[in-house]
């Protein structure tokens, strides 16, 4: 007489939470840390290779069961990134939003890696290099009237350009990470990239050390080169020109802006300097000029005074 084949089994334990992701017909259940989600192997398999793969494997004899359906445990964070992940599988409408909260687009980012959702990581991915773009037209797009700026597809929060370069460079999002940089750089004290920034619950967002390091030399970096030729102090720091119709007034709003703006990075707009100066007619169309090749060349730039490769070198290792 054959011996009977162990019984799978059960999954019970007190201290377990389900969540309110729980299909009545699911047929897999998903637990991380202590909080379990009921869904569907077809809905997985259909959106991750991995669990396309997981899911033909042969079961163990003994693979623990819940509710009949067998239990796949995740080294994952439950509230922060399973859930986030669940809903924007099986919620339409979660992705269509505007706007996300960061920690949504940083959960879809990492869980999207780890477990090859690629769908749900493109469209995470694109939301944080549509707030870090790769072209001058791009950042110039989303400058505030004052030439600030605030996300628009991720829920700004304070720290959130701490977050974004943290979450770009740690998941290889390499073409992020110059424009990245420059917005700390122009946005915080040298200080704050030491220091951090304290939060509204009683934390602080702060920068590792290698991001710590890129900020600072890549501020005096650019500092450096901006007053030379070709960049974008670089014609005013040389002087009037022989066509100029009036030396003594345009030497005078040379002076201020340097005193006023030498110190600023150079990729504000340009509406902030001129708004507040003029020139003569020939030293204005030459200032101008010159300080919209100067962007170029900054930006063209830009990965380089932060110890990255060229823009088209800059690839997203996803």
């Amino acid at each position: 007489m054959s011996e009977s084949p162990p019984a799978k089994r059960q999954r019970t334990d007190a201290s377990l939470t389900r969540s309110k992701i729980w299909y009545k017909d699911g047929s897999v259940v998903l637990q991380a840390e202590n909080t379990q989600f009921r869904v569907h192997w077809g809905v997985l398999s259909e959106n991750s290779a991995f669990f396309a793969g997981l899911e033909e494997l042969p079961q163990p004899s003994d693979q623990p069961t819940v509710d009949g359906c067998p239990l796949v445990e995740l080294s994952d964070d439950a509230v922060v990134d399973v859930e986030y992940l669940l809903k924007a599988l099986y919620i339409p409408i979660f992705l269509l939003q505007k706007v996300l909260p960061f920690a949504v687009v940083a959960a879809l980012i990492r869980l999207g890696r780890k477990y090859d959702f690629r769908d749900l990581l493109d469209t995470a991915v694109e939301r944080l290099m549509f707030e870090n773009p790769t072209t001058l037209e791009g950042y110039d797009a989303l400058l505030t009237a004052d030439d600030g700026y605030r996300t628009t597809r991720i829920l700004d929060q304070p720290g959130i350009l701490y977050d974004m370069l943290t979450l770009a460079r740690e998941n290889n999002i390499q073409s992020a990470l110059p424009c990245a940089y420059y917005r700390i750089i122009y946005q915080y004290h040298q200080r704050e990239f030491f220091e951090g920034i304290d939060l509204e619950d009683g934390t602080r967002a702060s920068l590792a050390p290698v991001d710590q390091i890129r900020c600072v030399l890549g501020r005096e970096a650019i500092l450096k080169v901006q007053s030379q030729s070709g960049y974008t102090f670089g014609c005013i720091y040389s002087g009037t020109e022989d066509d100029c119709t009036d030396p003594t007034k345009c030497t005078r709003r040379r002076v201020r802006i340097l005193r006023r703006y030498g110190e600023t990075l150079p990729l504000f707009a340009l509406e902030l300097v001129s708004g507040a100066t003029s020139f003569c007619p020939s030293c204005d169309h030459r200032y101008k000029e010159s300080w919209t090749t100067g962007r170029k060349k900054v930006w063209e730039e830009l990965p380089k005074f932060f110890d990255l490769l060229p823009w088209d070198q800059l690839t997203n290792d996803l």
